[in-house]
């Protein structure tokens, strides 16, 4: 983990695969788990930090911390007006076409009303591994760029899943048998789901920032073996 961006007022960090940002009711079952709030109060010795947003558990990149409650709410309502632009890759099952829109609605975190939700896509590169899945000799996949409209829950693995491309290590919307390929063949297991970047104007400093993150480790394998372009 480390800290991409910093000031006065809010601190960005690059989360890891399979960390939660700060314990709830919803995460109840892991409470004797260390959160990324607990960590950064660890490692860099902030006590006072609070998440202005959320990002899944298994999902890597970034997330804005505010150093003071009242930092919270001028960078929550950009947020909720849609004014920050947020990026992520994901490596996906399948050939993707080059460019499409996703806009299935997502159940809300009350789990029961569908609610509106829009996420644009790039593809960025495509590649075919020379390995058996299910009934097909090779296995294809697709690295796409990720650009949603909405924040809903795990609304990018829910339209990839939609669209019949689900992403890759997903254990919840994904495709099992693909999944066991990347686990059995590379040992990799973490969710390929990587918020790399976000741009904003910042709300008290009344500068443009857009603030990137490295991909973690099971990505640059990926790069490493398959010739893919990860660059942001």
């Amino acid at each position: 983990m480390m800290i991409v961006y910093e000031d006065d007022y809010i601190l960005i960090t690059n989360k890891p695969n399979d960390v939660l940002i700060h314990h709830s009711y919803m995460a109840r079952n892991m409470a004797s788990e260390a959160t990324l709030l607990s960590l950064l109060k660890s490692q860099f010795n902030h006590e006072n930090i609070y998440p202005v947003h959320r990002l899944d558990r298994k999902t890597s990149g970034l997330v804005i911390f505010a150093k003071k409650k009242e930092y919270i709410t001028p960078f929550q309502t950009l947020f909720e007006a849609n004014k920050i632009k947020k990026q992520y890759y994901a490596l996906v099952r399948g050939h993707l076409k080059d460019t499409g829109i996703i806009d299935t609605p997502v159940k809300g975190r009350d789990a029961k009303v569908y609610k509106d939700a829009l996420t644009n896509y790039h593809t960025i590169n495509r590649f075919t591994i020379n390995v058996a899945v299910g009934p097909y000799e090779e296995s294809r996949y697709s690295v796409v760029l990720l650009t949603p409209e909405t924040g809903r829950l795990h609304q990018l693995r829910i339209h990839m899943n939609k669209i019949s491309h689900p992403i890759i290590c997903d254990p919840k919307y994904g495709d099992r048998f693909h999944n066991k390929m990347f686990n059995t063949q590379y040992n990799i297991q973490s969710l390929f789901l990587h918020a790399a970047s976000l741009t904003f104007l910042h709300p008290i400093l009344n500068t443009e920032l857009t603030v990137k993150a490295k991909f973690p480790t099971h990505w640059q394998l990926l790069s490493e073996k398959f010739n893919v372009n990860l660059d942001i």
